[in-house]
């Protein structure tokens, strides 16, 4: 009997189309979440828990503390995409004692992912607020770089949770610094580090202080988890009498700086000063602490990277010529791709703006560009690139 290629007698998305109008929930490709219920982490932060779908749990056996999903809202009629991070671990209840009444939630827990959402927006404030519970959503699986593997804290990519945590490095200290709604990603981070038996210190700057009871309680189980919740009102929570990350302040936490991995989230102004602050800080060798920086940011504004008097000013980026090869089109730009784009009428594809969604990825044939959150500068060659988080440094090529 003759072997080799056999097509579907009934394709699958065909199945999909006709299980989605039987049961908008069921699909054999597409993930999808299903809202459960809301709780209140705190006065403006509410979590969202979802139940998974079969293709959702298919794709996405496993994820690491630190990734987003996308999720995909209607609201009026429109569509709209949003990326939210993961509080929590796959597999995994969350830590906090509030949820220990729902006594199915370390059965559900494979079943299940929780985002914390601050009530800011038209659709934080639809998810938060109106959506009704039951409402299914097309999701994104688990995604994103700001993890403990990006820091090289992991040396394998095993979906097995207890294979990866027994092939972690020995234990060294991170330091976890946000801003605002910047903590959510720093939830899963900060579990999965202190399980695989890291030294970890919590840096939050906010108006008012957030999830401080679920902070006590990773404390009373991890006695290597230290944190500092900065309320920006109230000069008693103050790290050295001011209200904004510092040099001083970095000092004030007495870390080993030279063997400190940093993981950073929050606005312009937050990560402009750790940049600042840690280029203030020698270390051994001749070595950077901004080098040890990772960092995750929220927002569409170019970081002002080169206001302090110590950078060198030609650093600043020039305007350079950007070639959109596909398109035949061409524009200036001193500012971030996509930014520049945008100001001369050239519509870009992109999702969150803030370098984690990846919807701007594109290919770039030649050029040097310079990512504005590490701060790193490409190669002159063909690579992948994300326009919404890199400034060109010469005239480049986009197969665009």
């Amino acid at each position: 009997m003759a072997t080799g290629y056999r097509p579907e007698v009934i394709q699958r998305a065909f199945v999909d189309f006709v299980g989605s109008r039987l049961h908008p929930f069921w699909s054999l490709t597409a993930p999808k979440l299903r809202l459960l219920r809301r709780y209140a982490l705190s006065q403006d932060l509410i979590a969202l828990q979802f139940e998974t779908n079969q293709a959702f749990r298919q794709q996405a056996s496993d994820w690491q503390g630190g990734q987003y999903l996308n999720l995909n809202v209607l609201i009026d009629g429109i569509y709209h995409q949003r990326s939210y991070s993961l509080v929590g671990l796959a597999h995994q209840p969350l830590w906090w004692q509030d949820d220990i009444h729902d006594k199915s939630r370390k059965n559900r827990s494979n079943l299940t992912v929780t985002i914390a959402v601050k009530p800011q927006g038209l659709v934080s404030n639809y998810l938060t607020k109106r959506m009704p519970l039951g409402t299914t959503l097309n999701s994104s699986v688990p995604s994103g770089s700001f993890t403990l593997a990006q820091a090289s804290l992991t040396q394998s990519t095993s979906t097995d949770k207890h294979a990866t945590a027994a092939t972690l490095k020995q234990p060294a200290s991170l330091l976890f610094i946000a801003g605002g709604s910047g903590i959510t990603p720093m939830l899963g981070l900060i579990t999965q580090a202190l399980q695989c038996q890291y030294e970890v210190t919590l840096l939050h700057y906010n108006r008012t202080v957030l999830l401080e009871k679920q902070w006590q309680q990773l404390a009373a189980m991890y006695p290597a988890f230290t944190y500092h919740l900065i309320n920006t009102e109230d000069a008693n929570s103050y790290l050295t009498g001011t209200r904004h990350l510092s040099t001083d302040s970095l000092l004030a936490l007495d870390l080993p700086l030279a063997d400190t991995q940093i993981f950073a989230c929050g606005s312009r102004a937050l990560l402009t000063g750790l940049y600042t602050a840690t280029d203030k800080i020698s270390l051994p060798n001749g070595k950077q602490l901004r080098d040890h920086v990772i960092v995750e940011n929220f927002g569409n504004v170019l970081p002002n990277f080169y206001s302090d008097q110590t950078h060198d000013k030609a650093e600043k980026p020039d305007k350079q010529t950007i070639y959109l090869r596909t398109r035949q089109r061409q524009f200036s730009s001193d500012t971030t791709l996509l930014m520049a784009a945008e100001k001369v009428g050239i519509r870009l594809t992109h999702g969150c703006r803030q370098g984690i969604c990846q919807l701007c990825r594109c290919h770039k044939i030649s050029g040097v560009v310079k990512n504005i959150q590490t701060g790193k500068m490409s190669s002159d060659g063909d690579e992948f690139i994300q326009t919404c988080i890199n400034v060109a440094m010469t005239d480049i090529v986009l197969d665009v």
